[in-house]
């Protein structure tokens, strides 16, 4: 459906109205249209076809369109890499040909060429272009039920705390991984899928990385298997390995991998020596 207004910062569907020199002009159901330039079109877009495009600001603050995709649409949170800095900020790559602007003001501390940052993408009313910005949780919601226990939701990992890693859930709400319930590698910018177990009173949701109710030996015993027949039919583990490390290699507690070991031996599919693990 073609959009009814052009709306910056956001994918817009707009349909081709005429072929120009500088490229195709594409028009929104109230008349306004935006120029997709040359280096975005192909042989195969005529008049009257729908085209999805993001539309934003070029570098003289024109509105354009591009088929490129941005890692992060207007309203929305996403992890930057700081590439250029000026007096006045900085600017980082999220995928477009021309970089996004984060002001000073809007920064928490100063950048540095090379680092990356979590940053939300804001519209400024006063220089009407679109900003990065790390005031991030200002425009995180609270939570009022909307989500149940065991929804799926999108995560982009926020912060690592003494409690556990701080999230971004589905670009609205705050949430939490708590440290004893991650059994494996998590780092500040991933962005993966969890599930809800706790929306608190105080609006903000507990997650897991783990469907609840999943059992976690079967995934286990799959993942033990898996590895066997990677390495020969042998790993150098056994019921003594350090919790640690059987956290790192297979993302199960100490509690869960015991258990997973048993239920591969009642099964006759391994045999654990000292010397470690054997596939049968």
């Amino acid at each position: 459906m073609i959009n009814e207004h052009l709306i910056l910062g956001k994918v817009n569907t707009l349909r081709v109205d005429r072929l120009t020199e500088p490229g195709l002009f594409l028009m929104a159901d109230d008349g306004n249209d935006v120029l997709l330039p040359n280096q975005y079109c192909t042989d195969d877009m005529y008049v009257e076809d729908e085209l999805d495009v993001f539309v934003y600001n070029d570098s003289e603050d024109r509105i354009v369109a591009t088929t490129e995709t941005p890692l992060a649409t207007l309203n929305e949170y996403g992890f930057f890499k700081v590439v250029d800095l000026t007096h006045f900020g900085a600017f980082v790559n999220w995928g477009l040909q021309k970089d996004l602007f984060v002001p000073k003001t809007h920064q928490k501390s100063d950048f540095k060429v090379g680092e990356h940052r979590i940053l939300y993408v804001n519209y400024d009313e006063k220089t009407h272009r679109l900003i990065g910005s790390e005031r991030l949780t200002q425009h995180l919601r609270f939570h009022k039920n909307i989500l149940k226990p065991n929804n799926e939701v999108s995560i982009l990992v926020m912060a690592k705390t003494p409690m556990g890693f701080k999230c971004i859930v589905n670009n609205i709400y705050e949430g939490m991984i708590f440290h004893n319930e991650i059994f494996e590698d998590i780092q500040t910018g991933d962005v993966r899928k969890a599930y809800l177990k706790v929306a608190r009173p105080d609006g903000k949701l507990d997650l897991s990385l783990q469907r609840l109710g999943d059992k976690s030996s079967d995934v286990g015993q799959e993942k033990i298997l898996k590895m066997l027949d990677e390495n020969k039919g042998k790993l150098p583990y056994n019921y003594k390995s350090d919790a640690e490390d059987i956290k790192n290699i297979f993302g199960l507690s100490k509690k869960a991998y015991k258990r997973t070991l048993t239920a591969l031996i009642e099964a006759d599919k391994i045999e654990v020596k000292d010397s470690g693990i054997y596939l049968k």
